[in-house]
């Protein structure tokens, strides 16, 4: 890709640091961000191209390792296969989620080649996560949801940002 792409690690509260892909997009004003929430296999270099697609499109797109510090010897996803990330995407609690995914907004927001505005895509899983975002987070400006479970009934009233679902059938 032509575009600029770093891993970085921000910190995330409580004590908390998550690594992160970051892929910058070429513009000359501020840019939007994206938050793009990987699926159950942890963030896979599918999900890494996710973000450079996003960044071809404009926005600053930033993808968590939300499996960071919970593998072998404090690792992400790079030190567990696909069942083991599967395994530890199992035993990660939602609040500490929806924290690290807010922290990731936060330090893309606080770029200086990025806007105050930042909305969330997910897969899967991240789907699933990408809807909770929605309800957690009134500042969110949209959510993009890819196959996930919506939240649950009580919840759906929280949010305050358009929320675009993507579903297959037949």
């Amino acid at each position: 890709s032509p575009r600029h792409g770093e891993w970085v690690k921000y910190d995330a509260g409580a004590g908390d640091s998550v690594r992160a892909w970051v892929v910058y997009p070429e513009r000359s004003d501020k840019a939007p961000v994206v938050v793009v929430i990987h699926e159950i296999f942890g963030l896979t270099d599918w999900i890494r191209s996710v973000t450079d697609q996003l960044a071809a499109e404009g926005f600053i797109a930033i993808a968590p390792d939300l499996l960071t510090g919970k593998g072998p010897n404090g690792g992400g996803t790079s030190s567990v296969d696909r069942q083991g990330a599967i395994a530890l995407i199992q035993g990660l609690k939602p609040d500490e989620v929806q924290r690290r995914l807010r922290a990731a907004a936060a330090y893309a927001m606080a770029l200086p080649a990025a806007r105050q505005a930042a909305a969330s895509v997910g897969f899967c899983w991240g789907g699933s996560t990408s809807f909770a975002f929605a309800t957690s987070w009134p500042d969110l400006k949209g959510a993009a949801v890819y196959y996930g479970t919506p939240p649950a009934d009580d919840a759906m009233g929280r949010i305050r940002s358009p929320v675009a679902g993507f579903y297959g059938g037949d």
